[in-house]
């Protein structure tokens, strides 16, 4: 049911701080309140909790949308989780000593991933894929990546784009500028598509001497094809180029681990992040032993990935994400969700597509221009109380109720669209700016 547009006066106030002292409003693209609909879209919570988040006017909205960025599995405020950080909080988080937690986790991981017989922390996704290919190319002596998906911010990544400006759109995010990358590094990075065998056979055929990894996403949006996978790995092996699967994205949402790992393909390495913490800083990279003792000859250290908080958040996710079978009820839920957009849209007769891997789901409008309309369903979604995009990221602490009433209030909005599409009122509806596409600089 609508109800009254709430008062976001003091969010939008800070919006406006923040506009005047933080370049890009916020410190992650997909935060931004352009990624929404700038002038509705909240910005910034007080708190959070389970799958509800209040906003610094005190309204308190389900959350249905991206969930910490997908980073929160569990849930927000997890009491589970953060009882354990608190104990070790009070405990000390950093001395002069190692925390032994470090070497359970470890343990832990390499149990979950018996391909894997090391591993090494970071804190944060994009350094840990920056040091999984430091590593690769410190055990091939080569330079080369073969890059397929998204993997962050960093030089080796984008570099992809100082010869082409578009080559790694189609990868999650268009228009990636590598404004600051040295040129020096053009033609280190190439990149092929999912789900293209013949286009990693290429690179490997005409470079396959000088490449170090090819490093990809297990799984994005579309299931593998029957011998991507194990194409990657084949090609990797001839070639003597490392396989690194990114699962930063993907590690936790079906199983307690990697997804490859529902697929019978090993990695030489891998890398987890996000969920892993659920929230908390942490990053992992597990590998195989060769290739994990190259951190011995090259330099990478970090005084911060020494702390006590990020292994302990890992370890009690990782154990309660097994111990209630999470990512079941995480691909149970997409699925669910999924349905229910599908029927709403065919009852409103709003086209739309879906798609995404269900924990990570996704759906576009066919109809309209799709940022405007984009941000009328933010906009309609937030009037009935919902944080919602066109976007779900599952989390363990959704519950029935939640996907329930989620799905009423879809129904409900597809319904008004389909009439503003047809009266052409769609722009006229708008309270806020459309929703910005991809990389955009925000002014």
């Amino acid at each position: 049911m609508k109800t009254a547009i709430a008062d976001v006066t003091r969010s939008l106030a800070m919006q406006e701080r923040a506009r005047a002292s933080i370049p890009g409003v916020t410190q992650l693209l997909s935060k931004r309140p352009d990624q929404f609909s700038a002038g509705v879209w909240p910005g910034y919570f007080e708190r959070a909790a389970g799958s509800q988040v209040w906003d610094l006017d005190g309204n308190v909205y389900r959350d249905m949308s991206i969930s910490g960025i997908g980073a929160n599995v569990l849930g927000y405020a997890d009491a589970e989780v953060d009882a354990a950080v608190i104990e070790a909080i009070q405990r000390g988080v950093s001395s002069s000593l190692n925390c032994p937690e470090e070497v359970e986790l470890a343990e832990l991981l390499t149990d979950i991933h018996p391909w894997a017989t090391n591993a090494r922390f970071a804190r944060t996704g994009g350094e840990a894929m920056t040091l999984a290919v430091r590593l690769a190319r410190a055990t091939t002596g080569r330079d080369l990546v073969a890059i397929c998906g998204y993997h962050g911010w960093h030089d080796w990544y984008l570099a992809a784009n100082l010869g082409d400006l578009d080559a790694l759109d189609g990868q999650l995010l268009p228009g990636l500028d590598p404004a600051g990358v040295p040129r020096s590094l053009k033609d280190s990075a190439l990149t092929f598509r999912y789900n293209r065998l013949d286009q990693i056979q290429a690179i490997v055929a005409e470079h396959g001497s000088r490449l170090a990894a090819i490093v990809m996403e297990p799984q994005r949006d579309a299931p593998p094809a029957e011998d991507f996978l194990s194409g990657c790995r084949e090609l990797a092996s001839q070639s003597g180029a490392l396989l690194i699967f990114d699962e930063i994205s993907s590690g936790l949402r079906i199983n307690t681990g990697g997804i490859h790992l529902t697929f019978g393909v090993e990695p030489d390495v891998a890398v987890f992040s996000k969920a892993l913490g659920n929230g908390y800083a942490i990053a992992a990279v597990i590998g195989i032993h060769a290739v994990m003792q190259a951190a011995q000859k090259t330099f990478i250290s970090s005084t911060n990935w020494t702390e006590r908080v990020g292994p302990v958040a890992a370890l009690a996710t990782l154990r309660k994400h097994a111990r209630v079978d999470a990512g079941a009820r995480l691909n149970q839920l997409g699925l669910d969700v999924q349905a229910g957009w599908r029927a709403a849209a065919a009852d409103a007769g709003l086209p739309i597509q879906v798609g995404g891997m269900p924990p990570l789901s996704k759906f576009g409008f066919d109809a309209g221009d799709p940022l405007e309309m984009k941000a009328l369903f933010v906009q309609e979604m937030l009037d009935r109380g919902f944080l919602a995009s066109t976007l779900y990221y599952a989390m363990y602490a959704h519950t029935d109720e939640d996907v329930a009433l989620y799905l009423e209030a879809v129904a409900d909005v597809f319904g008004e669209m389909k009439q503003l599409v047809e009266s052409n009122g769609v722009r006229s509806a708008l309270r806020g700016a459309p929703s910005v596409a991809g990389f955009a600089r925000l002014s």
